[in-house]
């Protein structure tokens, strides 16, 4: 490939999709590339055992070095959002104190991010799903939180016609075309802005230069090399710091791998009499809003899984274990997200990734705080059993590349360039300094519709601004 591209962006998730879509509609020459395969919607596996091997890196089993926490990411195109539920809320005050708290950035502030946030939702289908579309353990879950006068609130989704069906699939990909997943919105619409893309393409090297970055990798089809003016990556707190790992940049960062988080998530289960069919309908419906439990570190949703996942959660084998499946239709679910405090370090070992996570004694007192709250739950509901997971399961992975003022305790400035180099970018969660405690999937999108301002503001040679041209929102039965 002899072209030397404008922008090359590595991930094609929240922010990397985001980045396209705005780089590509400024008139910028642009190439994503993506380590996962390019699925169309109707493509996506239908079976829980095909999606995780599909979809996800190492099956979905991404272990940390304690093999005691289970970490989930995409590797399709889309990233993330094709096997998350999307939903989608801004981060609080609370949240980007600590932001600011931890990094000396000073526009990390709702008042700076509205106008961000605002034009990825103007792009997107939001939709808070009512109590009409609650499924059963949704209202079990409301029905104890008010025997307890406890606060909670439904839930915003990106959906855009799902009429209350069966959406446990769509952790699988949305064969619907509903949720609003990268490859229904900001990239189909990139795509028809020229954008090109390049999938199953495994990134090996790095290599910055006085006019151009070059980037090699491995495709499907052999060794290839992109090169650009300007490369972004975009491919998650694991595989960017990965990239940066294995390229050598440690040697010029000593913050890389360094402040590593993804929110633990306990998925309590309990039996019930009668059959709750949590796996039917929106499978996620409320979250509490208490402010107490805002501030002691955890929140709790009402949440379920498909029948591995569910399988996996439980301790134990033999018949115990089969009679425990056989119940899978009596089965509620909540869950306890917690915010972590205690930094991971991502590092190669033996040529591997390798997570060092563990739970300080902070992060287990938010975990068992919660814990007694649902299972006073699962009291109020009557339940006849009560299930603890095998293991926590971490799904919002953010940091290893933090953003900040100085090169010994972050790896990139307030600009999102990496320190000491011109032609190299980070944007996706891997810059977060510390975790927040909200979903951070809208703030990805909102951070990276910013950074596209800054990269375009570097590159005189693209006249145009990502203010310049207004695309229309993408329609749910079209894909480039």
């Amino acid at each position: 490939m002899n072209e030397i591209f404008d922008f090359v962006i590595v991930g094609s998730g929240a922010a990397g999709s985001v980045l396209s879509f705005y780089l590509t509609q400024a008139g910028a020459s642009v190439c994503l590339i993506e380590a996962g395969k390019s699925f169309f919607p109707g493509e996506y596996p239908t079976d829980e055992l095909t999606a995780n091997s599909q979809l996800m890196w190492h099956g979905g089993a991404d272990l940390n070095t304690q093999a005691n926490l289970i970490l989930l990411r995409g590797k399709t195109v889309g990233g993330g959002t094709v096997i998350n539920q999307c939903l989608l809320d801004r981060f609080d005050t609370f949240a980007w104190n600590l932001f600011k708290q931890s990094s000396d950035v000073t526009w990390f502030t709702n008042e700076v991010m509205h106008s961000h946030y605002s034009a990825i939702e103007q792009q997107l289908s939001i939709q808070t799903i009512t109590e009409s579309h609650w499924n059963h353990n949704a209202k079990l879950y409301a029905n104890g939180f008010e025997k307890l006068k406890l606060d909670y609130a439904p839930l915003q989704r990106g959906q855009s016609h799902c009429n209350n069906m069966d959406c446990i699939v769509c952790l699988g990909g949305c064969n619907r075309n509903s949720k609003q997943s990268m490859p229904t919105t900001f990239l189909k619409l990139a795509l028809r802005q020229k954008l090109k893309l390049i999938s199953q393409y495994y990134v090996t090297n790095i290599i910055p230069g006085k006019n151009m970055i070059s980037i090699y990798g491995n495709h499907i089809t052999g060794p290839r090399v992109i090169n650009a003016r300007h490369c972004i990556l975009a491919a998650g707190a694991l595989g960017t710091t990965e990239v940066l790992l294995r390229t050598g940049f440690a040697k010029k960062l000593p913050a890389l791998g360094k402040g590593f988080y993804c929110h633990p998530q306990f998925m309590y289960l309990a039996q019930c009499k009668e059959p709750v069919d949590a796996h039917l309908g929106n499978f996620q419906g409320i979250k509490s809003t208490d402010t107490r439990f805002r501030k002691l570190g955890f929140k709790l949703e009402n949440v379920f899984a498909r029948p591995i996942g569910i399988a996996l959660l439980k301790s134990g084998y033999g018949l115990d274990h089969q009679a425990f499946m056989q119940k899978f239709r009596h089965l509620a679910c909540i869950e306890v997200a917690i915010r972590d405090e205690f930094p991971g370090l991502i590092t190669l070992e033996n040529n591997r990734l390798a997570i060092n996570k563990t739970l300080n004694d902070s992060d287990k007192q938010k975990a068992n705080s919660g814990k007694e709250v649902v299972f006073e739950i699962f009291d109020q509901i009557n339940a006849v059993l009560k299930e603890q997971p095998t293991y926590p399961i971490g799904l919002h992975l953010m940091g290893g590349c933090a953003m900040g003022h100085h090169i010994q305790s972050s790896v990139v400035n307030e600009q999102f360039g990496v320190w000491g180099e011109q032609r190299l970018s980070i944007v996706d969660g891997s810059i977060f300094p510390v975790a927040p405690g909200i979903n951070p999937s809208l703030t990805i999108m909102a951070l990276a519709h910013r950074a596209s301002q800054f990269l375009l503001s570097q590159h005189t040679t693209i006249q145009k601004t990502t203010n310049d041209i207004q695309v229309p929102t993408a329609t749910s039965t079209e894909y480039a």
